[in-house]
């Protein structure tokens, strides 16, 4: 049995992606820098590929460039912001994305700047009375909050932060990692300066992303080479990478709503699962649970630590991959939980979806977790747990 359910980390390719790239791994391999004819063809793939994110973001060509991945665009966007603009001070949160946070730590380490954090309530939603607080405290600083949190799924309202900064005449940096190719962005009717993504959440290849740059804005380049992506960022294009994430996009796109649609109840099945699974004790974390307030596609839960291992590791061994962070076995939880309310006494698991799982993994998947919980004799004795559900 193989089942993936960590589709945060990252998801199969779809498969008009590969149709799209596969001449650019045969026929199309010219560098899209060369003169020739075949690199004229290259150049004008990457062309139509940068036209075809551009308009689905209602952005202009000349505010998207290709990256390694969201976390170059992070660092580009932060580093370069803050060197641009001379920027000393910048809110963030103590959820976001670990290129976020350790961006900032490495500026502040270095004297650029000093890093205030806005107050959460206790699912981790960003209190937008406080960020103005610090906006009116500290005018013309640099504002990092995630749009959707990789971890626990809530989703932060950019448009009334983009309307704060606006006010204050903040710079606003928003990591779309995780909501890219599941919401809809108009761009043009943002208050967003900067935001980055990664084809690779999106059905899309590993290794290639994208950072939008508000066209008022000039950020001096991380990585010098030959000039490429307008002088941004040196280096060969990854043509199979970019004509790749362009596809993944417009069909993401494309099936939106069938897509989010199909998640959401995969997400709402589980929840119904695990409720009547007998296994007493099971929470929460963040938003996740709620389909309006998350990403469709990630529900993290808090389950009863077992007496030895994890349930992650369990799941593993019989080929069901999911991810999280325990305090159980002394390892400690991740960052995000830990800045949250949450019990200090279990282990919280990360389940993640995407178009291509289904209802009947979804039952596997409850139907091991219950067994598991089920052959803990320590737990069970402890807590007089016994089997419940009825399983076929």
């Amino acid at each position: 049995m193989e089942i993936y359910l960590d589709n945060a980390a990252t998801t199969a390719l779809d498969p008009e992606v590969i149709e799209a790239i596969l001449p650019f791994l045969t026929t199309h391999y010219a560098n899209p820098s060369s003169a020739h004819s075949a690199g004229r063809r290259v150049k004008e793939a990457v062309d139509n590929a940068r036209r075809t994110v551009a308009h689905l973001l209602g952005a202009s060509p000349e505010e998207i460039y290709f990256t390694a991945g969201a976390t170059e665009g992070i660092n580009l966007a932060l580093s370069g912001a803050i060197q641009a603009y001379d920027l000393s001070h910048v809110i963030s949160s103590r959820i976001e994305h670990k290129a976020v946070l350790q961006t900032l730590k490495r500026h502040e380490k270095e004297g650029d700047i000093e890093t205030s954090f806005v107050k959460l309530d206790e699912r981790g939603n960003v209190d937008l009375y406080h960020l103005e607080n610090l906006l009116r405290a500290n005018p013309r600083t640099l504002i990092a909050l995630m749009h959707g949190n990789n971890e626990i799924g809530n989703v932060t309202d950019i448009q009334a932060i983009g309307l704060l900064a606006r006010r204050y005449n903040a710079v606003f940096f928003t990591d779309t990692t995780q909501t890219m190719g599941k919401v809809q962005f108009d761009l043009a009717e943002t208050d967003i300066d900067f935001l980055v993504g990664s084809a690779h959440k999106f059905h899309g290849p590993k290794g290639v992303g994208f950072i939008y740059i508000h066209k008022k804005h000039h950020l001096k380049p991380l990585i010098y080479g030959g000039g490429q992506e307008r002088g941004q960022r040196g280096g060969t294009e990854n043509v199979v990478g970019i004509v790749g994430l362009a596809k993944a996009l417009e069909v993401s796109y494309r099936n939106l709503d069938a897509s989010r649609s199909k998640v959401c109840k995969l997400k709402q099945y589980l929840i119904s699962k695990l409720a009547i699974s007998g296994i007493e004790g099971i929470c929460y974390n963040g938003e996740s649970k709620s389909i309006e307030n998350s990403v469709p596609n990630v529900l993290n839960v808090s389950f009863p630590c077992l007496s030895t291992g994890s349930v992650v590791a369990k799941l593993d061994q019989i080929g069901i991959a999911v991810s999280g962070g325990s305090a159980c076995q002394g390892g400690g939880a991740s960052h995000v939980i830990q800045a949250l309310a949450c019990e200090a006494d279990k282990e919280n698991v990360r389940f993640s979806f995407s178009k291509f799982n289904t209802f009947e993994e979804l039952d596997l998947v409850v139907n091991a977790i219950t067994r598991i919980y089920e052959s803990d004799p320590a737990l069970s004795a402890h807590t007089g747990w016994k089997r419940t559900a009825s399983w076929a």
